[in-house]
């Protein structure tokens, strides 16, 4: 049956006093400012009114003053008075205040969505954990698509080994380091919806002559790094022209090269190969991959943010081209061995064709640990959500059974219902914080 007039009225009342209770939330950074201006408007008021009593008790007898006298309602009581002269107050007050954040605010609200829902979700953002994400490529910028709803306070520390693409180009015919990951992440930590963050993506096409091929992000970044005069200051300045979430650091500003051991198919001899994109195109099973130079020199503020974080993330992203080559700069391994926060590995949804063809959960922790050593981590994040077809020569990534691991796993529907075969960039960020908040108690 339909709902009385009444009784919707009800509801509205009700729905308008929540909205309003909302607004004296702790945390919001509210009340302060609300004591400050209601303090501002007694003073003033209490300042007018003794001006206007000075002028009614010293000024001669005139036309105009027993209009003032009725429009101060002498003749009613004083409770009265003050009680109608309050209450006019605060409703213009009040609805004053209403109009101008309404205004002042229209350009940032959601629709359908209270100011306050919005501001108490921003602020419970700014507050939450300190998450250090280590790696590059599609899996990284769809960790930080998912962490960035859940909180502001992120940094993204990303290998510089790719050699492929436009970033491989500009790098090989301007020396200078690759950008593409560095751009991913950081239009990954913009706002999604905005037309910048879109542009910043935008990938020439085949019509656009030499710009074929080179993403507009990639050529901006070049021109910032032309202008600053460094590639960390170059990055830097492209956060703060997206209004990023966080911060994007490289893992090292020493021009590294990806190297790695392959044996062929059917034949015992192993290959050297050369350069990040080329590495998975090589038919044969990667056996070991290093840097070159062997010992980079990790940049300061990747370290620090790892020593500091509340959490540290390794993963997802391709194991050999992407991850590895964050945790084979010697001082990043040694900082997330000392790091004081929660380190959680996560093992990728599905194989890679020609790095982890057939590899289970427990293969990808041993790859890490043949290559870097133990103790890197805390708990291990696998998948067991799986939706979709996959691709040819692309399996789930599921666990070996009789293999232990060396450490402690959560398991977790943390895959894409829509794209399979990848990570749920809400699904993953959930899946972390209620880790965090199981080993460490509850998040702010």
């Amino acid at each position: 049956m339909p709902k009385s007039r009444s009784h919707r009225r009800r509801l509205a009342w009700r729905q308008w006093i929540r909205t309003w209770r909302a607004w004296l939330t702790p945390g919001l950074g509210i009340k302060r400012w609300l004591l400050l201006l209601f303090l501002g408007v007694v003073f003033l008021a209490v300042g007018t009114a003794i001006a206007v009593l000075h002028v009614y008790r010293t000024a001669p007898e005139t036309w105009w003053l027993p209009l003032l006298s009725s429009a101060s309602l002498r003749f009613l009581p004083r409770w009265l008075r003050a009680l109608i002269f309050g209450v006019t107050g605060a409703a213009l007050l009040l609805g004053g205040l209403w109009g101008l954040h309404r205004s002042l605010l229209a350009p940032f609200l959601q629709t359908g969505k209270p100011v306050v829902e919005t501001l108490a979700a921003f602020r419970l953002r700014e507050r939450g954990p300190h998450v250090a994400v280590l790696g590059g490529g599609h899996g990284q910028s769809t960790l930080l698509r998912g962490l960035k709803q859940v909180t502001h306070n992120i940094t993204a520390i990303v290998s510089v080994a790719d050699d492929g693409g436009s970033s491989g180009r500009l790098r090989h015919d301007l020396g200078i380091l690759p950008p593409g990951d560095i751009r991913n992440c950081l239009a990954a930590l913009s706002d999604d919806e905005d037309l910048l963050a879109q542009l910043f993506q935008y990938r020439f096409p085949q019509a656009y002559g030499d710009l074929a091929g080179h993403s507009f992000g990639n050529l901006f970044l070049t021109a910032m790094i032309g202008l600053t005069g460094s590639f960390e200051q170059a990055v830097l300045e492209a956060g703060r022209v997206l209004s990023i979430y966080g911060r994007v650091v490289p893992a090292t500003l020493d021009p590294v090269e990806l190297r790695a051991d392959l044996r062929l198919p059917f034949q015992s001899q192993t290959v050297v190969v050369r350069g990040e994109s080329t590495i998975p195109q090589v038919q044969g099973h990667i056996r070991r991959v290093w840097l070159e130079p062997d010992r980079p020199r990790a940049f300061p503020p990747a370290v620090q943010a790892v020593l500091a974080a509340d959490m540290v993330v390794v993963g997802p992203g391709s194991l050999f081209t992407s991850l590895l080559p964050n945790l084979l700069v010697p001082e990043l391994a040694q900082a997330l061995r000392a790091a004081r926060g929660l380190r959680v590995f996560v093992v990728n949804v599905a194989t890679q064709p020609g790095e982890t063809d057939g590899f289970s959960a427990q293969e990808h922790v041993r790859v890490v640990e043949e290559h870097v050593g133990p103790g890197l981590f805390d708990v291990v994040l696998v998948n067991t959500g799986h939706y979709g077809p996959l691709p040819p020569g692309v399996a789930w990534v599921t666990e070996a059974p009789g293999q232990p691991f060396p450490y402690p796993v959560v398991r977790a529907d943390v895959a894409s219902e829509t794209q399979p075969g990848r990570h749920d960039p809400n699904k993953l960020a959930r899946a972390l914080m209620r880790i965090l908040e199981q080993r460490t108690g509850p998040l702010p």
